[in-house]
């Protein structure tokens, strides 16, 4: 854990030096990026529905950002939580219900104060799609962690019913919405954010799941916009998701979600 602080840190001072030395580009690319950017809505349709029939019968939630919104999609059932519910059944079999909880420029801190879903019937997966506002706001990465743990555990539930999926950081790097050398900037703060983002997850008992590279080099699976996923983009995304749920030990569940908090001492 130690070595991820250090290279978070290590990070964190290359981010700030290059942001001193480009401030001034920096602002105007930003500025001009915020300014052509198309504005996409969220996802229409209901936000939830079902898929496949029969035993076993699991309940999804997809909760997060933009991107569990839909934005770059349609329609619900042609963003992440309709294919991933469509994977899912087409792969472990029976009937997949799934939930949406989305809300775009959500940070963790929000989704956690005003997503989480409360009184219900526990999920039997979770997928967490956060972090690219965290970015946006510079959160520094000891409290981004602590926000973190604190959605983890919440997904999770008190007796470990739910299994959380959390998928990594985007590849900022790449983004075509996104000028150089900005791009540069940002992407490289969020891989350190990223390597975070798995430790916390190793720690919460959660399954990180990275995004694949693969999916970002093709601009058909970008919205218009040239930031969010496309159609195709979230297609893609859930088959990378579906196949790490699927990898996991048939029938186990994670045991009871108890986070080391990084306040605490036992975090370096």
């Amino acid at each position: 854990m130690t070595e991820i602080w250090q290279s978070a840190r290590q990070a964190d001072v290359g981010h700030f030096a290059s942001a001193v030395l480009l401030a001034p580009l920096l602002l105007v690319q930003a500025r001009q990026a915020v300014r052509r950017t198309p504005r996409l809505p969220t996802a229409s349709g209901p936000a939830h529905g079902t898929v496949g029939q029969g035993d076993p019968r699991r309940r999804l939630l997809v909760i997060g950002e933009s991107t569990a919104a839909g934005v770059g999609a349609d329609r619900h059932t042609r963003a992440l939580p309709g294919f991933l519910a469509a994977e899912l059944s087409g792969r472990l079999g029976g009937t997949v219900t799934w939930l949406v909880r989305g809300k775009s420029g959500a940070t963790v801190r929000k989704v956690l104060a005003e997503l989480v879903p409360a009184g219900q019937e526990p999920f039997d997966i979770a997928v967490l799609t956060v972090g690219i506002n965290d970015l946006f706001d510079r959160r520094a990465p000891r409290p981004w962690a602590g926000d973190l743990t604190s959605l983890i555990g919440a997904l999770g539930g008190a007796h470990g019913r739910t299994r959380v999926i959390v998928s990594g950081m985007p590849p900022v790097h790449r983004v075509p919405a996104i000028p150089q050398p900005l791009r540069f900037v940002l992407g490289r703060r969020a891989r350190a954010m990223d390597r975070v983002m798995r430790q916390v997850s190793a720690d919460c008992g959660a399954t990180y799941v990275p995004i694949d590279g693969a999916i970002t080099r093709d601009a058909g699976l970008f919205a218009p916009d040239g930031f969010h996923p496309s159609e195709a983009g979230y297609r893609a995304w859930a088959q990378v998701l579906a196949s790490a749920v699927n990898a996991l030990a048939p029938g186990r569940r994670p045991g009871a979600v108890t986070c080391r908090c990084p306040d605490s001492p036992s975090w370096p």
